[in-house]
C-alpha cells in the first residue's frame, strides 16, 4: 500500500473518530438529558426552569451548534496535519 493511501486512511479513521464522538454527545445531551434522565436533572434550577426541561427545550439546540462549530475547528486541525486543507 503506497504512503499516500496509508494517510488517507489515517486521516479518515481519525475523521470517523472525531464524528463519532461528537456524535455520542450530541446523543447524551439530546435523548439522555432531555428524556432519560429528566426526572434526576429536573432537581436542579437552571434561570428558574428546571434543568430537564431546559435540556429538553433549549441545551440541545444550544450543544448541537455548539458541536458544529467544534466540528468545523477539529476538521481545519486535521485537514493541516494531513496537508489535506484549502488554504
Amino acid at each position: 500500500m503506497s504512503s499516500q493511501k496509508q494517510q488517507m486512511k489515517a486521516y479518515w479513521r481519525k475523521n470517523l473518530q472525531t464524528l463519532l464522538i461528537l456524535l455520542l454527545i450530541w446523543f447524551l445531551v439530546s435523548f439522555g438529558f432531555g428524556i432519560l434522565l429528566v426526572d434526576p436533572l429536573n432537581k436542579i434550577q437552571l434561570g428558574g426552569f428546571k434543568l430537564g426541561f431546559w435540556f429538553a427545550q433549549q441545551g440541545s439546540i444550544y450543544s448541537f451548534v455548539i458541536l458544529i462549530f467544534v466540528y468545523v475547528w477539529k476538521m481545519n486541525r486535521l485537514d493541516k496535519e494531513f496537508d489535506v486543507n484549502e488554504d
